[in-house]
């Protein structure tokens, strides 16, 4: 409750929280908008692969440009400005940093990067997503032996859910139901770059005009973006994903409780105690009144008579027995809010949700007939949208990752909606992200003695 006063506290004693942000595109651009304006905070370095990108960025959000003119880190340090670099390993090492943001999205560089911040003693906020449902798990276990804090980034849903599912814990309430909103339709997950536009109402010319990335918003599209969200949803929360995965059902606010709870009771869930994204749009393509596209919401169950006689006393929505009822958030600012992630690392030694266990998958999924000799090209493309699984199940079946589904070919042919094996394709085992997945396979798996389906190396 008191974040604020610790950063001014800080601020005024003249050692502002140092952090060092890896990535500056939409998301770390929305922070870097933020962290000039929060007392308390020092934005080091910038590390990006395009200098003249992290730049721009920087002018455009606000920052003069005697901010991010220094020459150096030391200068940087010296003068309480910021180093803009290419080198993301050199401003990891630069003394005096405390915090370090991943916000590249890609898996590979995200680990490289968040393994050599643990071992440099550096706190991480993981807005790479992606990386962190590849093998965050094992990252947030180094992470705790090291010392070191590592998390989700407050601002992006995945942390704003998993922060909704402990209030309602430490408010006694069990959770039933956890997750977000989208804009869902079956027949999106067969969308690619190509198509992806149309259902944005967006001509390719005015998607371009504006920098934006047709694989990036495509994941968002085809179901891959929800499925990963929900995997460090489930990874750090203990909710557990359905068999089937998610079945993303239209629902508005009003209906949380009556829809989201078990099939038992009359819901849609599968069991209690589960991840699931909502539609704001009907399967007629209809939009589905007060809903949530752009929110996040919680489930949860009065223990006692007397706890639901109170919902009814208070004006709280509940379905029709009057047990279940919901909380929910209707927007989330994404970077905007990532200085909540930094401040609770560097001031508290506290992330804004970790992953303590691998309960949720997300497995490369062919979006059409896909024929031996295809070159994968990974989230968001042509060939694969990710489909969310419960670990234990994509452990048993051998299930290829999304995040290792890229630049690798084909060994068989695999028909449109089938899940891919890592026997399915030709993988590089000696690949440093592709031995650190394993790792992390062999350290999760569940206790049955049986060893873990092997790929054949390339």
């Amino acid at each position: 409750m008191n974040l604020h006063e610790q950063l001014m506290a800080r601020a005024e004693e003249g050692r502002p929280v140092r952090v060092g942000l890896i990535g500056a595109g939409k998301f770390g651009a929305m922070f870097l908008a933020q962290a000039r304006h929060t007392p308390g905070l020092h934005v080091l370095g910038v590390a990006d692969l395009s200098v003249e990108r992290a730049r721009a960025n920087l002018a455009e959000t606000g920052w003069p440009e005697e901010q991010f003119s220094a020459a150096s880190f030391a200068k940087a340090l010296a003068q309480g400005t910021t180093y803009v670099t290419d080198d993301a390993e050199a401003l990891i090492n630069t003394g005096g940093m405390e915090v370090i943001v991943e916000a590249t999205g890609l898996p590979d560089a995200g680990i490289r990067h968040a393994l050599a911040s643990i071992e440099r003693g550096r706190h991480v906020v993981m807005v790479n997503v992606e990386a962190d449902v590849l093998a965050g798990p094992l990252l947030a276990r180094r992470a705790k032996e090291a010392g070191v804090v590592y998390g989700m980034a407050y601002g992006d849903q995945p942390a704003l859910i998993c922060e909704q599912v402990e209030w309602a814990r430490s408010c006694g309430f069990e959770v039933v139901c956890a997750g977000k909103g989208t804009k869902y339709l079956p027949e999106f997950h067969a969308s690619t770059p190509d198509t992806v536009w149309g259902y944005y109402g967006l001509s390719p010319e005015r998607a371009a005009a504006g920098g934006m990335n047709p694989k990036m918003f495509n994941s968002f599209l085809d179901g891959t973006k929800s499925a990963i969200e929900m995997a460090a949803v489930a990874n750090a929360t203990g909710l557990t994903p359905a068999p089937d995965g998610l079945g993303f059902p239209p629902v508005g606010v009003d209906e949380l409780p009556q829809v989201l709870r078990p099939a038992a009771d009359g819901g849609v869930l599968h069991h209690k105690g589960t991840v699931e994204v909502i539609s704001s749009v009907n399967r007629d393509g209809s939009d589905v009144e007060r809903d949530l596209r752009w929110g996040v919401y919680v489930t949860f169950e009065a223990p006692s008579d007397y706890a639901a006689r109170c919902f009814s006393e208070y004006g709280v929505v509940t379905d029709d027995s009057g047990r279940y009822t919901a909380l929910y958030r209707p927007f989330h600012l994404i970077g905007l809010e990532l200085g909540v992630s930094v401040a609770n690392a560097g001031l508290r030694d506290l992330s804004t949700g970790t992953a303590d266990g691998f309960r949720g998958d997300v497995v490369a999924t062919a979006k059409r007939d896909l024929e031996a000799g295809e070159m994968l090209d990974g989230e968001g493309g042509y060939c694969v949208y990710g489909k969310l699984m419960p670990a234990a199940d994509s452990l048993k079946r051998g299930g290829l990752p999304l995040g290792l589904a890229h630049g690798v070919k084909l060994k068989n042919d695999i028909a449109a909606g089938l899940p891919l094996l890592w026997s399915d394709v030709d993988i590089d085992e000696t690949d440093d992200t592709v031995r650190f997945r394993r790792e992390m396979e062999a350290a999760f798996a569940p206790a049955s003695g049986q060893p873990l389906p092997q790929a054949q190396p390339a």
